[in-house]
């Protein structure tokens, strides 16, 4: 199968130029405008057929549907430490928070423990994606029936300049607030987040429907003047 030759069979030049201003971090050239389910559908293909291995071994790959193929692949793969070891080689690659948020592999939820452990490695990475990963992997797998405190603390501690990684961390403290409201306001009462991702979790988490009137209301008590943080 000549994957490329695929994907531009498939391609929506409209939705290519909706995908281009979605994404600035990858360039308008490397993005062909193809709709995610024909993208699902296509990965479930591949992973059927020989083709997969040598797929996933063609990395760095040309455009992002390529990507978002290999995301949906991994992401689709039943042996934890197959899959784990291909993510590996993966991750470096990652250049955008759609292939980074779109990949989760289902295998995950039967090895939370053991993910545990690479999500605190991936935490002190130098790349801006495999650090929002981390923190993604996170907020699926441990904020329900296996929470602890010490991952809210986790995550707090991330510190970075880039605006992904803090989209993610507020995105992350938002869900928290409405999954363990007890646990995580502590966080934001006692400025536990750069000024920054502080107030993006509060308006993110205000704007859920999970989060009742009256916490809406005291956490609105809770945002930082950008006044306050010049002085």
């Amino acid at each position: 199968m000549d994957i490329q030759a695929e994907l531009f069979a498939l391609q929506d030049k409209k939705y290519q130029a909706f995908q281009s201003k979605l994404m600035p971090t990858v360039a308008p050239e490397q993005i062909i405008g193809v709709r995610t389910p024909a993208l699902r559908k296509l990965a479930g293909e591949i992973s059927k057929g020989e083709e997969a291995e040598h797929f996933l071994a063609a990395l760095p790959h040309t455009y992002f549907e390529e990507n978002q193929l290999h995301a949906f692949i991994l992401s689709g793969m039943k042996d934890y430490e197959a899959c784990m070891e291909q993510l590996e080689k993966f991750l470096p690659y990652v250049d955008n928070w759609a292939t980074c948020d779109q990949m989760s592999p289902k295998i995950f939820k039967k090895h939370r423990q053991e993910l545990l452990g690479r999500i605190k490695i991936w935490l002190t990475a130098k790349e801006t994606y495999k650090v929002r990963f981390a923190i993604g992997m996170l907020m699926e797998h441990f904020l329900d029936e296996d929470f602890d405190l010490s991952y809210l603390q986790l995550a707090a501690q991330v510190r970075s300049e880039e605006y992904y990684v803090n989209m993610m961390t507020a995105w992350y403290f938002a869900t928290a607030l409405a999954k363990q409201y007890e646990a995580a306001l502590p966080f934001i009462e006692e400025h536990a987040l750069d000024v920054w991702t502080h107030n993006k979790a509060i308006q993110k988490a205000i704007e859920s429907r999970r989060i009742t009137t009256e916490q809406k209301s005291y956490l609105r008590t809770l945002k930082i003047s950008r006044k306050v943080k010049e002085i």
